[in-house]
């Protein structure tokens, strides 16, 4: 219940305690605002308990695997025995608690009144938790997303990433429906514990958003890693018995497992929650707003999963941020979601931001697009790792860097640099004046954007 029983007015109301609806109510409260914040499980959400925490545990874990097994490829003789699940999952199940200790301290010494329910749009300003109603002048939906099955039954060996990272025992073999991010990070840690792992991908390839040059790096390593992929190809049926599973494909190949997971995205979750008895706008279960995330009904705005675009926790953070600010009349800035920094934390990982080489084209004009890749093997600190992959850089022809891709082993970490340059519409010229340290993987983004600029120094 709220901090105080008698605590039912705020000013600001917030349905779902995810990365957007926390971010909303920690900025909402720095701003002076009274907030309520309504979360019927565990704060922090999908993020924190089910999603990209404990999947990030497990790919650490995953490169341990890795680095044990090739320590002799550095004069390190490291073998590895075995993976202890049990293990793992005690790990990240730290990791999780800490983090949720952490946040649940954070809002309570900020004045976040937490009330813990089942939360209820029953009038434009007002929330029904459990039978008990509490009034917000602004109300902020933010009731996240959670795993699509496509009309699979969830049970046994048929398993979403919620059970999946629940699992007492490891398979000796998988397929896993959907190669998007899911998939592939999913894959990628199953493969490093010795698991025999075939993904099923209806699109014509793995990751089908980036950019082509990255998609085909990453699937040859898969290749080279022994992870096996069908793509081009939807399945048509799951069944299980008590030996395993069958995949049987559109293509009338049949794949059989030990279990299977389904990865083909996530959906929201605005069901049954009153959304659109008082009006709010619900497409295919997502909650249409405009640029500014109102919905066009009272004093109410939606954030994060729910929205219709990619879904990110730390687009969730920034939307609920922007919200807070609008609602006190400070009117930021808004972030394009093709300029939202993504990461894929497979094994090699991915990362990008900004519009692909063939997204480019089609905003700009084929001939308006000049490109550049650099390969990791002319830097340093990569062949120190051990890792292969590139960076790639997009710009408008005498104008800003409008993309960049990076797919290699900790490539993720650059994202924040990348970013920068997008969203600051940097020139190539500009970025490269800059200096990156040396020996450092940061250096590969100078190298592309000197190359990009005419003057490339190691190339």
């Amino acid at each position: 219940m709220a901090d105080s029983a008698a605590t039912q007015e705020f000013d600001v109301l917030i349905l779902g305690g995810g990365s957007a609806g926390y971010s909303a109510a920690l900025r909402a409260i720095q701003l002076g605002y009274t907030v309520g914040l309504i979360e019927k499980e565990k704060l922090g959400g999908t993020c924190l308990h089910t999603g990209c925490i404990p999947t990030k545990a497990y790919l650490h874990a995953a490169e341990l695997a890795e680095n044990a097994r090739e320590g002799a490829k550095y004069g390190i003789n490291t073998t590895l025995e075995s993976i202890d699940l049990a293990g793992v999952r005690k790990y990240k199940e730290g990791i999780v608690a800490g983090k949720h200790k952490g946040l649940q301290g954070l809002l309570k010494m900020k004045k976040v009144n937490v009330i813990t329910g089942n939360g209820r749009l029953v009038s434009q300003d007002s929330i029904d938790v459990d039978g008990t109603v509490y009034k917000g002048k602004y109300i902020i939906l933010a009731t996240g997303s959670t795993s699509k099955t496509f009309g699979l039954e969830i049970g046994g060996r048929v398993l979403t990433s919620t059970e999946a990272l629940n699992m007492e025992d490891l398979p000796k073999s998988a397929i896993v429906l959907g190669g998007g991010v899911i998939g592939v990070e999913f894959a990628s840690v199953w493969n490093s514990f010795g698991v025999d792992v075939t993904i099923v991908e209806g699109l014509p390839s793995l990751v089908p958003n980036e950019d082509p040059a990255i998609i085909k790096t990453l699937e040859r390593a898969f290749k080279k890693r022994g992870i096996k992929f069908n793509t081009g190809v939807f399945f048509e049926k799951v069944e299980q018995d008590a030996n395993g599973v069958k995949v049987s494909l559109a293509d009338g190949n049949v794949l059989e497992a030990d279990i299977v997971l389904v990865a083909v995205g996530r959906g929201p979750v605005t069901e049954g929650l009153g959304f659109e008895e008082q009006g709010v706008t619900i497409d295919r279960g997502f909650v249409i707003t405009d640029e500014r995330l109102h919905t066009g009904v009272g004093n109410i705005y939606a954030i994060g999963d729910i929205v219709p675009g990619v879904q990110l926790a730390h687009r969730g953070y920034q939307h609920g941020r922007f919200v807070a600010e609008e609602i006190h009349g400070m009117k930021p800035t808004i972030i394009e979601d093709i300029n939202i920094p993504k990461v894929t934390f497979c094994e090699p990982e991915i990362a990008s931001v900004g519009y692909s080489e063939p997204k480019a084209k089609e905003k700009f004009g084929a001939d308006q697009i000049e490109t550049t890749e650099y390969n990791l093997a002319g830097n340093g600190k990569s062949s120190i790792l051990g890792t292969s992959g590139l960076i790639k850089m997009v710009r408008v022809k005498n104008g800003p860097i409008v993309g960049v891709h990076g797919i290699g082993g900790r490539i993720g970490e650059q994202i924040g640099e990348a970013q920068l340059i997008v969203n600051w519409e940097a020139y190539p010229e500009d970025v490269s004046q800059l200096i990156h340290a040396h020996p450092t993987q940061n250096e590969s983004l100078g190298e592309a954007a000197m190359a990009l600029a005419g003057a490339p120094l190691h190339g």
